[in-house]
């Protein structure tokens, strides 16, 4: 694919948004190669996401622009950014001992199926090192139980280190510190093996059981400070039935946890999500 840069922004609704990104655009000589827009009629918000090719454009950087496209965003009270394509998101995984969701963005990886770094691993169990070692990847072995305030401070150290664009908590069956949460807002996913609302915290699938349902999910989501209830990305459903034990919703639910957080991650490093208050907005294509 061609580098392009992607400009997302969101703002009050109102006429005159989309002309002037447009004309802005074709000014300069943009050619624009994808362009979603959605106006939210209960909160009178505007979301746009505009794909340009970067060739066409006479901007070596993102922050060139950023400073010629910043009088349009005032105009029009924006919220925004400007990413480039050339510039892959370094993706930092944190993982338990389950590695369903871990094997399948190592494999996405390997095959470059969406662009993106994995610069390390950090786990707290030393159980997947070969396995993310034989690719070549950094793995750090953290000990949650002596201190788990100051392994959460070696986490955060190692992200910020290692020049992390995203922190993904591919099962890593531990809770971030508040003040984590609110200092990587927008930063963190997480794959929570329930359909949210339903079923936060702890053992989802005993959960789901214990009521009955004839459907079981899972859910990718942005982490914030309250447990299971950040901005949503993507979710899916599997059916279940009565002859179906908490075991056999374990190994069913893997398949969907995996596909739901792929297709999250592929939103966030395209940039194809907008977050807005407790809620977001996804340009799939």
């Amino acid at each position: 694919m061609n580098r392009h840069y992607t400009i997302k922004l969101y703002c009050p609704d109102k006429p005159g948004v989309v002309a002037a990104v447009s004309q802005f655009l074709a000014q300069h000589g943009g050619s624009i190669t994808e362009s979603s827009q959605h106006s939210d009629l209960v909160c009178g918000d505007f979301f746009m996401r505009v794909e340009v090719d970067a060739d066409t454009l006479p901007y070596a950087s993102v922050s060139e622009l950023e400073k010629a496209f910043s009088p349009i965003a005032e105009q029009f009270d924006m919220t925004w950014q400007v990413a480039d394509s050339a510039e892959k998101k370094r993706m930092v995984i944190l993982v338990s001992k389950y590695d369903h969701c871990l094997s399948d963005i190592l494999y996405r990886w390997r095959n470059q199926d969406f662009e993106f770094d994995i610069p390390c691993v950090i786990s707290n169990h030393p159980d997947l090192r070969s396995f993310v070692e034989w690719h070549g990847i950094p793995y750090f072995d953290i000990d949650m139980k002596s201190n788990k305030a100051a392994a959460f401070d070696k986490i955060e150290a190692l992200y910020h280190e290692h020049h992390g664009d995203l922190m993904v908590l591919a099962r890593f069956m531990q809770i971030l510190p508040e003040a984590m949460c609110e200092r990587l807002f927008g930063q963190v996913i997480n794959i929570h093996h329930s359909f949210l609302p339903s079923f936060v915290g702890a053992k989802p699938y005993h959960q789901a059981y214990s009521r009955g349902v004839k459907l079981i999910g899972a859910t990718c989501h942005y982490v914030t400070q309250e447990l299971d209830a950040g901005p949503i990305i993507d979710q899916d459903v599997i059916r279940v039935d009565h002859s179906h034990s908490v075991e056999d919703m374990v190994r069913l639910g893997k398949d969907v946890e995996k596909n739901v957080l792929a297709r999250g991650l592929r939103y966030h490093v395209e940039d194809r999500v907008l977050i807005r208050e407790n809620k977001t907005v996804v340009f799939d294509r």
